[in-house]
């Protein structure tokens, strides 16, 4: 996004905060520390504000995934509010409103204020504070606050922080530039104790996480040369080790890891009622060679060059099969 195109955006999504009185807060399914941590943060920034702002989450979501547990979610809601057409919806972190499951939020006159980072974001919202070049929905949100003149709390700044630590791979990836360091710096400044917050996230891990991190190792498959590394988990791997879906995060590093991989997937059979027989695709890519979030768009789902997913009914063997093929044709 040019300056220009950035600050006329910013302005409205501002002026749309600042002059609303009534929201509603939603993110994608399934989310993760980016979607939470904003959702957490722009709660707490409008209710600084005096408005009057609930946060949306579909039941299917809970129990949120342990590392995020003790985020200030309040006034969180599982059905959207019976007023939400009169309530401006905004939406965090969200690249496609078919990734939230609130039929009610994509009808038509829905008025939706759409903050996010993601490149293949479909703009469908009536403002759309799109920013590719941030490296994180919270780093957007962050800059949104002091637009908007509110203080930064130990708890927002504590749910931003969540957001950008997150959404940066503890500061590895490549969407880590200057101004995520320069964020965090005014987090920690705000009064986030970072070590304490990375061992609420990455420390204290459950038995059930090992054993499934395991399983899931114990399963790898490298193909095409080693340019296609994948595995994948099922309900049985799950219930075995005592795992509840949330527990398989972090194995698609591992994968990513190995040496000579171009694009690394992890498939795992979904746990909720209303999935079964589906399958949550997690891929990423080592370098520049593949981009996952063209493979994702495919499969349904989105995210970003080297981190995307989606969700499939395609069984495992014709999904590696697909897999190949995809990669095949950027490589």
């Amino acid at each position: 996004m040019s300056v220009d195109g950035y600050v006329a955006t910013r302005d409205l999504a501002v002026a749309e905060l600042r002059e609303g009185d009534r929201f509603v807060l939603a993110t994608h399914e399934h989310p993760d520390g980016d979607a939470l941590g904003s959702l957490a943060a722009m709660q707490l920034i409008l209710t600084a504000l005096g408005k009057d702002a609930v946060s949306y989450m579909s039941p299917l979501e809970f129990p949120l995934p342990y590392e995020y547990r003790w985020l200030q979610l309040d006034r969180l809601v599982r059905e959207p509010p019976p007023d939400y057409a009169d309530r401006t919806i905004v939406f965090l972190d969200c690249g496609n409103i078919d990734r939230n499951p609130a039929d009610a939020f994509k009808r038509d006159g829905t008025h939706i204020v759409n903050i996010d980072h993601h490149h293949d974001n479909t703009r469908f919202g009536t403002v759309n504070h799109v920013v590719p070049d941030a490296s994180c929905t919270a780093e957007i949100v962050w800059d949104l606050a002091q637009a908007l003149d509110v203080p930064l709390t130990r708890e927002i700044a504590e749910a931003l922080y969540v957001g950008l630590v997150t959404d940066t791979g503890k500061f590895m990836y490549e969407n880590t530039g200057v101004r995520a360091h320069l964020m965090a710096a005014d987090l920690i400044a705000a009064g986030v104790d970072n070590h304490s917050v990375y061992r609420r996230l990455y420390e204290g891990v459950p038995q059930g996480k090992l054993d499934l991190l395991a399983r899931a190792l114990s399963k790898v498959q490298r193909l095409d040369g080693g340019l296609v590394t994948v595995t994948e988990l099922g309900l049985q791997d799950f219930a075995e080790a005592g795992a509840d879906e949330s527990y398989s995060e972090g194995v698609i590093d591992h994968l990513r890891s190995l040496e000579g991989t171009a694009i690394a997937a992890l498939v795992r059979e979904r746990m909720t009622e209303n999935e079964r027989g589906r399958f949550k695709v997690s891929l990423r890519a080592a370098d520049d060679r593949v981009d996952v979030s063209v493979i994702a768009r495919e499969l349904g789902g989105g995210g970003h060059r080297r981190a995307a997913g989606a969700t499939t009914d395609l069984e495992f063997a014709e999904l590696v099969a697909f897999l190949r093929r995809a990669a095949a044709e950027q490589l």
